[in-house]
């Protein structure tokens, strides 16, 4: 009797278009760091509206989620020296980049306003675990708001990841200042159980079915309420098994792989 909607995780323009034509209701997640990586300086804000403008395009004028840039130790680029850091998981990464880079921000959200005058967007901010993150990041997007000049776009909406367990425990307190959360099931099981993703040794232990994980979930569609939407875009929303678990703790939008639409589609249409 609730509406699930099914996105797709792009990381350029043919991931959103294979999406689409695979029957995805949105680009849930859009990976920015395509444009950032395997170059000496930092794309400026016209070749960024152009690329997120190509994406919404190949989307078909559905509604395009845009993560802000999500790099850090693990991804370092040239033109953004990071320290070295013993565990990047646990470093600058996300949203706490944007203090030692604020102007990568600053161009990245302004081009995101530019283009959310003309289509569909929502702006998602990753790896935000305390309040004053988030705030700092709305204030980011209303200096863009206002360096743009056209006023806030209507269709805009704005959230933030949900991948550090801390988030998730105080998801009430966020809730007020965003439209959505979007949980990354990847880094959230990665942090919950203490076992690193790419590490084949405790692969065993990344479960997203873990009590651990589910109650975290729950904690934040009981924070959502009926004004925040709650999406999951981690590889467990491809899951039929994880994405029913989902659904019942009040998430309404997955959002997977190009390939795994249709079947998540049949697995949410079999829920009912």
């Amino acid at each position: 009797g609730v509406r699930v909607l099914v996105g797709v995780n792009a990381g350029s323009a043919a991931d959103a278009a294979a999406g689409a034509a695979q029957g995805a209701d949105l680009v849930g997640l859009l990976r920015t760091e395509f444009l950032f990586l395997d170059r000496s300086a930092a794309p400026d804000v016209d070749e960024q509206e152009a690329a997120y403008r190509a994406v919404a395009e190949a989307a078909g004028g559905r509604r395009v989620t845009l993560r802000t840039i999500d790099v850090g130790g693990d991804k370092p680029l040239p033109y953004l020296p990071l320290p070295a850091e013993a565990n990047p998981f646990l470093g600058l990464r996300g949203i706490r980049l944007a203090r030692l880079r604020p102007d990568l921000l600053a161009d990245q959200l302004l081009a995101a306003v530019r283009v959310a005058h003309d289509t569909p967007l929502s702006i998602m901010f990753p790896m935000v675990a305390v309040l004053d993150e988030l705030l700092g990041a709305r204030r980011a997007l209303e200096e863009a708001v206002a360096r743009e000049g056209r006023g806030t776009p209507a269709g805009l909406r704005v959230g933030m990841m949900v991948e550090v367990p801390a988030a998730a425990l105080a998801a009430a307190e966020f809730a007020p200042h965003v439209d959505f959360f979007s949980i990354g099931t990847n880094d959230l099981v990665q942090y919950t159980l203490a076992a690193e993703r790419g590490n084949p040794a405790v692969a065993h232990l990344a479960d997203p079915l873990h009590p651990g994980v589910l109650a975290l979930v729950d904690a934040v569609g009981r924070a959502a309420g009926e004004r925040v939407l709650v999406a999951v875009c981690g590889e467990a929303a491809a899951d039929p098994r994880a994405a029913a678990r989902f659904v019942e703790r009040g998430v309404r939008e997955l959002s997977v792989g190009p390939p795994a639409v249709p079947a998540t589609k049949e697995a949410v249409r079999a829920l009912d």
